[in-house]
């Protein structure tokens, strides 16, 4: 019997492959599992100062699990005594205006001057997948690594205007951490300005020129509510727009009614990009401030937000309560139906509804 001829081709055997899982850092992950602080380490942590847990404290505001929702409340109410000392400036403008770049050069203008900075940027969240980008912290490079600054990038989570839901409270707990200057930067110009306002003391609205028919492209009740309005990228062949527009501003903001305040809305240019002008606008800002102080204003306005936002929340409360409502969820299906059917009028629909949700 002839032996078989070998074969050139030589297969060693391998080695086995490594588990597709590694247990071993699965254990690692666990065993590194967040702690769970009392209401109490929170507090003390805010108030020392510590960033890691400030940021944790406003995740369980922003939260919309109910275990959260209870003792978040009580690491509010714990920082009330301790907020308050601070100056917020809400800070809107037209899209592309430059918010971010600006609010870096200014922020930068207060943190040289020795003040503690916390901007809670609110990023749009998308329709459709609730998701949001909070990419404010790679707009805003310098800032971001400032001592002195704290920036928290919130998703609007499809609320009114696309203002974070809690914004207010975040605002409480910034302050408690001992930052003296708070920064709201909205979506852009729109329903969330109204919102915005009813929260901070001093509203800066950013404008550009030469972007067409300045005074047609905003809304008179945005232009009410301004404190100053600043208009930005003022340097290059567009410095004489500029000034063009802010002549436009200061003749348009005579015609509006005296604010309550007392305080004559100012029209300043500015640019982000070598810093003119950034000065100008914080001196105004602290003048504003000393202005309202002087007058008792300050703090009446503070007590009156207080009490508009108690409202809101028994509103949002409400509407809650009534969508949670077991009855409500079953049935409000097929009453929407009759109403597509035009079998009841959506008035009537809604009177339904209510009536059921005031017999549960």
């Amino acid at each position: 019997m002839k032996d078989k001829k070998k074969s050139a081709l030589i297969v060693n055997k391998g080695i086995n492959p490594p588990p597709s899982v590694d247990n071993k850092a699965i254990q690692r992950f666990k065993s590194k599992k967040k702690k769970q602080f009392t209401v109490q380490e929170y507090l003390d942590g805010i108030l020392s100062g510590d960033r890691t847990i400030l940021s944790r404290a406003i995740t369980l505001i922003e939260s919309s699990l109910v275990e959260h929702h209870e003792t978040a409340q009580k690491i509010i109410e714990a920082c009330l005594r301790y907020s308050g000392n601070s100056i917020r400036i809400g800070i809107t403008g037209v899209p592309g205006v430059g918010k971010s770049t600006f609010i870096e050069a200014l922020g930068q203008q207060i943190t040289e001057e020795g003040h503690k900075l916390a901007v809670l940027a609110i990023d749009p969240s998308s329709e459709r997948s609730k998701g949001s980008i909070l990419g404010d912290k790679t707009r805003m490079e310098l800032l971001s690594a400032n001592e002195n600054a704290f920036i928290r990038p919130s998703p609007s989570a499809g609320s009114l205007g696309g203002v974070a839901r809690k914004t207010r409270e975040s605002v409480i707990l910034c302050e408690a951490a001992g930052f003296d200057t708070i920064f709201i930067e909205t979506v852009g110009v729109g329903q969330s300005e109204t919102t915005v306002h009813s929260m901070v003391d001093f509203f800066l609205l950013l404008m550009l020129a030469g972007a067409g028919d300045e005074l047609q492209g905003i809304k008179r009740g945005i232009m009410e509510m301004a404190h100053a309005i600043a208009i930005n990228k003022a340097d290059g062949d567009n410095l004489n727009k500029a000034n063009k527009a802010k002549t436009e501003y200061q003749n348009a903001l005579h015609l509006l009614p005296v604010s309550p305040s007392g305080w004559e809305p100012k029209v300043l240019t500015c640019s982000s990009l070598n810093n003119s002008g950034v000065k100008e606008i914080w001196e105004t800002i602290l003048n504003y401030k000393k202005h309202c102080i002087v007058n008792g204003f300050f703090n009446k306005n503070r007590q009156e937000q207080s009490k508009y936002w108690m409202y809101e929340t028994i509103n949002e409360n409400l509407k809650n309560s009534f969508y949670n409502n077991e009855i409500i969820k079953e049935q409000i299906e097929e009453i929407e139906k009759q109403v597509i059917e035009k079998k009841i009028s959506s008035f009537r629909a809604a009177q339904l509804l209510f009536e059921k949700f005031r017999s549960c």
